[in-house]
C-alpha cells in the first residue's frame, strides 16, 4: 500500500530513519536499534490507518444508507412556510414538541393486506410527543381520530384548497396529509410543532421484529379473526405482525372503543421503550443497525429530520430518561354533544395540559378511574410532583414506561 511504503521506507532507501542518524553515525548499535524500531512503529501505524479508513468508509456507507431510507416531506415544510405568521411561537428554547403520525397507507411493499387501496391516507393514530427542555422527561399526548377540531382551509394532494371545517381530527390527514394535520394540531393546542414523523404498518412491523419482538402483559386471551390475532392471557412476546394487530384492534380487545385501543398503544409503547433500554440497543452497533435501518425505511420527517444527524440531534439525550419520566396519556375528553360515537375537548382540563406543554412545566400522571385515560388531571397538591413555576404539577391519568399491569 502506498501509504505504508511512504510511513515506513524499506531497507536500502533513503527513509526518515536515516534523516534521522547523525552523519558518521555506525549502522549498527543504537543506530540500528532505533531505526528498526521506528520501522515497527510506522508498520503499526500504516496498519492503524488503514483500519480507520476501512472503519471511516464503512461508517459512512452505513451513515448514506441510512440516512438516504428516510423520506423528506419538503411538500409539507413549503405548506407550512406559506403559513409561518399565523403559526405558534415556541416559547421554551430547548424543548421540542414532535407530532408522530402513523398512517393507515395501504399503498407501498407491504401494506396492501390491510385493506382497499382507494388513494385515500388516514392518520390511524396521532401522538404529540413533548421532550422538556432539560430532557428529564418525555411526555406523549395521544389525539383521538374522532375529536371533534376545527381544520382549517388545507391544500389537497391535486393542488385545489379544501374550506375550513368543523370535523373529526383524522379528517385533516385525509384532506391535507401532514401539513394540515400540524396546522390542526397548533391551532388546537397552541403549541409549535417543531418535528413531524409519518410512519405506516410495514415500518411499524419491521421495526418490532428487529428488536426480535417486544413484551405485553394480556388480562385475558385475544382471538381476534380480524386481526388475525390469537394470544393467550399473561405476559406474551410479539412479533412484528402480531404488535400491529395488537395496536390496531378495536372490536375484540377491551370494550372495543377508540379510547381503550390508544391506551394499549400507550402501554405498548411503554414496552417499546422498555425493550431499546433494557437490550442495550442503543449501544451495541450489531443489535442497533437492522433497527435503525427498519425505523428510517418507514419514516417520512420534516427535511430537518430526515437524515441520522437530524435524528441523532433529536434523540442523543432521550437515552438517559428515566422510564418513570416517559409518560403517556390522552388528552382529556369526553363524548361529543352532538355525536355520541365522536369526542370533544373536556375544558378547563386541556387547556391545562397545553399551556403546562407550551411552557414546559411538569406533567405527572397516575392510573385514572379503571384506567380511563380520558379523565381530567388531579386537584393540583392532590399528587404529582413540584413544578418550576408557581403551582404543583397536575396528576393526569396515563402510564408511565416504567409500569407492568402484570404486576
Amino acid at each position: 500500500m502506498v501509504v505504508g511504503a511512504h510511513v515506513c521506507g524499506t531497507e536500502g532507501d533513503v527513509s526518515d530513519d536515516d534523516a534521522g542518524t547523525p552523519l558518521g553515525a555506525s549502522a549498527t548499535g543504537d543506530g540500528l536499534r532505533r531505526r528498526r524500531r521506528r520501522r515497527r512503529l510506522g508498520w503499526a501505524g500504516a496498519a492503524v490507518a488503514v483500519l480507520a479508513v476501512g472503519a471511516v468508509g464503512g461508517g459512512w456507507a452505513v451513515y448514506a444508507k441510512l440516512s438516504g431510507n428516510i423520506t423528506a416531506d419538503e411538500a409539507a415544510a413549503a405548506e407550512l412556510a406559506r403559513y409561518e405568521k399565523e403559526r405558534p411561537t415556541a416559547l421554551v428554547r430547548g424543548a421540542q414538541n414532535v407530532l408522530v403520525i402513523g398512517s393507515d397507507t395501504r399503498s407501498g411493499e407491504g401494506n396492501a393486506r390491510y385493506g382497499r387501496n382507494d388513494g385515500t391516507e388516514r392518520s390511524d393514530t396521532t401522538i404529540l410527543l413533548h421532550l422538556a427542555a432539560g430532557r428529564d422527561s418525555a411526555t406523549a399526548v395521544s389525539l383521538p381520530r374522532d375529536l371533534m377540531v376545527d381544520v382549517p382551509g388545507c391544500r389537497r394532494s391535486d393542488g385545489k384548497r379544501s374550506e375550513p371545517v368543523f370535523a373529526q381530527f383524522n379528517y385533516a390527514y385525509e384532506v391535507g396529509g401532514s401539513a394540515c394535520t400540524i396546522r390542526t394540531v397548533e391551532k388546537l393546542t397552541g403549541i409549535r410543532i417543531d418535528h413531524h414523523v409519518v410512519v405506516d404498518f410495514q415500518g411499524f412491523k419491521e421495526m418490532v421484529d428487529a428488536l426480535d419482538g417486544v413484551e405485553v402483559c394480556l388480562r385475558e386471551p385475544v382471538n381476534d379473526e380480524a386481526a388475525e390475532l390469537r394470544l393467550p392471557a399473561g405476559r406474551v412476546t410479539l412479533d412484528g405482525e402480531q404488535a400491529l394487530g395488537y395496536v390496531r384492534a378495536r372490536k375484540s380487545l377491551g370494550d372495543g372503543s377508540d379510547t381503550d385501543r390508544m391506551d394499549r398503544q400507550q402501554r405498548f409503547l411503554g414496552a417499546l421503550v422498555n425493550k431499546v433500554q433494557s437490550n442495550g440497543v442503543l449501544l451495541n452497533p450489531v443489535k442497533l443497525y437492522p433497527v435503525l435501518d427498519a425505523a428510517t425505511s418507514s419514516l417520512t420527517t420534516d427535511p430537518d429530520l430526515a437524515s441520522l444527524r437530524g435524528l441523532y440531534d433529536l434523540v442523543r439525550g432521550l437515552r438517559d430518561i428515566p422510564t418513570g419520566r416517559v409518560q403517556f396519556l390522552t388528552v382529556p375528553r369526553e363524548s361529543y354533544a352532538g355525536d355520541a360515537n365522536r369526542d370533544q375537548l373536556v375544558e378547563p382540563d386541556a387547556e391545562e395540559l397545553f399551556t403546562r406543554l407550551r411552557t414546559d412545566k411538569p406533567v405527572a400522571v397516575a392510573a385514572g378511574n379503571d384506567g380511563d385515560a380520558s379523565a381530567g388531571p388531579r386537584e393540583p397538591g392532590e399528587s404529582g410532583e413540584s413544578g418550576t413555576g408557581d403551582s404543583p404539577a397536575p396528576t393526569f391519568s396515563g402510564n408511565t414506561a416504567a409500569e407492568d399491569i402484570c404486576e
